[in-house]
C-alpha cells in the first residue's frame, strides 16, 4: 500500500486523486486534508482531515508532524506548494516524497514577469506586450502606451495563483447598463486607477493588452519516452476541444525545453488576431486535467505517482482525432 496525502485542493481534485488510485500494481491510499472539512475532496479520499490556518514555518511543522503520524509515503502539495518545495529536503529526510519541481523553479515561474522576461529572448515563443508597475502614476502610463496599439488592456499581479487579480479594464462605463450584466472579472478604468491609487505603493502588477482569442490550456509531463502534451483549446461554454495543432504542441517543447520541469504542469496560451501567445506556465496539476486524460486515454496523475516512486510507465496519447470534452455536475451527499 502507497499512502498518498494530498492537502488543501480545489473540488475539481476528486477526479483527479480517482485518477491517481488507477494503479496496476499498487493498493494506493488517499489521505485528504482541507480548510474546508465539508469539501466534496473527502467522498474519495480514505482518510479526511480538517486543515488549520496556519502559514510559513508553522505550517511546514504541521506538514512534517502530519507526514510522520499518518505515515504518508508520497506529499501531493496544493497550498504553499512554494514553501513546501523549498522544505523538499526536509520531507526526504523523513522517507517522504513529495510532488511538487525544484523551488528555484517554481519560485521564477510565479513571478510572470520575470518568466516572460525569460522566455521572450527565445525565438518561437510569443510573449504579449506589458509593463511592470507598482504605482497608480505608473499605471496611468502603461495603460495609455497600452491604448495606443490594442483596444482593450488588463491587469494581473505579478505572482498570481489562478488568475484571482485578473481584471479586464472597460471604458465608456454605463453604470445603470452594468446592473443587467454579471460583472465578472471587468472593472473600470476609474474603479481601478481609484483603488490603486489608495496604496502609495503595492506589489508589481503586471499591465498588458487583453488578447480576446481562444484560450488554449496544455497539461503536460516529462517521462523518460517523452513529453506528454495535451492541448485543451476552451470555449465560453462548457465544451473543451482537445486539438494536437503542430503549432500549439511545438510551443509547448519550446517552453518546456527552457525550464526544467518534471512533474506535471500546465501551460497556457493565448490567440489574438490569429498569433498565440504564451500567457503562463503553472507547476501543477491544472483543474481541467481530468478532460485531458478522458479524451487522450493517458493517466498524467497515476504516470507522476509511478516516475516519481522510480517507475516509468509506458502510455500511447490517442491523437488519431480531435475529441470534445466536457463534464456534468453529479450531487454528492457529504455527510
Amino acid at each position: 500500500m502507497i499512502k498518498v496525502w494530498f492537502n488543501h485542493w480545489f473540488s475539481t481534485a476528486y477526479r483527479l486523486i480517482e485518477l491517481i488510485k488507477e494503479d496496476e500494481e499498487n493498493e494506493i491510499f488517499v489521505i485528504g486534508t482541507n480548510l474546508r472539512i465539508d469539501s466534496v475532496i473527502q467522498k474519495v479520499c480514505d482518510e479526511w482531515y480538517e486543515e488549520p490556518h496556519i502559514y510559513g514555518e508553522e505550517y511546514i511543522l504541521y506538514c512534517l508532524d502530519f507526514c510522520r503520524e499518518h505515515n504518508v509515503d508520497v506529499f501531493v502539495p496544493r497550498r504553499h506548494m512554494v514553501e513546501i518545495s523549498k522544505n523538499k529536503s526536509r520531507f526526504e529526510e523523513i522517507g517522504v516524497k513529495v510532488l511538487a519541481d525544484d523551488f528555484k523553479v517554481i519560485d521564477f515561474l510565479n513571478d510572470k514577469a520575470a518568466a516572460y522576461e525569460h522566455f521572450r529572448n527565445y525565438e518561437n515563443i510569443n510573449i504579449p506586450d506589458y509593463f511592470k508597475v507598482n504605482n497608480a502614476e505608473d499605471f496611468a502610463k502603461a495603460y495609455d502606451a497600452l491604448r495606443k496599439n490594442h483596444k482593450q488592456v488588463c491587469v494581473k499581479f505579478v505572482r498570481d495563483e489562478g488568475g484571482m487579480s485578473f481584471r479586464k479594464i472597460i471604458e465608456n462605463v454605463n453604470e445603470f447598463d452594468r446592473l443587467r450584466m454579471y460583472q465578472g472579472t471587468s472593472i473600470s478604468y476609474n474603479d481601478l486607477y481609484t483603488a490603486l491609487s489608495t496604496k502609495e505603493a503595492f506589489d508589481d502588477l503586471m499591465v498588458m493588452p487583453y488578447l480576446d482569442g481562444l484560450e488554449v490550456s496544455v497539461d503536460c509531463l516529462r517521462t523518460d519516452t517523452g513529453t506528454i502534451a495535451i492541448p485543451r483549446i476552451k470555449t465560453p461554454t462548457r465544451e473543451e476541444r482537445v486539438v494536437y495543432d503542430l503549432e500549439i504542441i511545438s510551443m509547448t517543447a519550446n517552453v518546456l525545453n527552457k525550464v526544467n520541469l518534471q512533474y506535471p504542469c500546465n501551460v497556457q496560451f493565448r490567440y489574438d488576431g490569429g498569433t498565440l501567445y504564451l500567457l503562463e506556465v503553472n507547476t501543477r496539476m491544472s483543474g481541467g486535467l481530468q478532460m485531458s486524460c478522458l479524451a487522450s486515454g493517458v493517466n498524467i496523475p497515476n504516470i507522476a505517482l509511478n516516475k516519481l516512486l522510480g517507475k516509468d510507465l509506458q502510455w500511447n496519447i490517442d491523437d488519431e482525432e480531435d475529441k470534445i470534452v466536457s463534464y456534468i455536475e453529479i450531487p454528492e451527499i457529504i455527510r
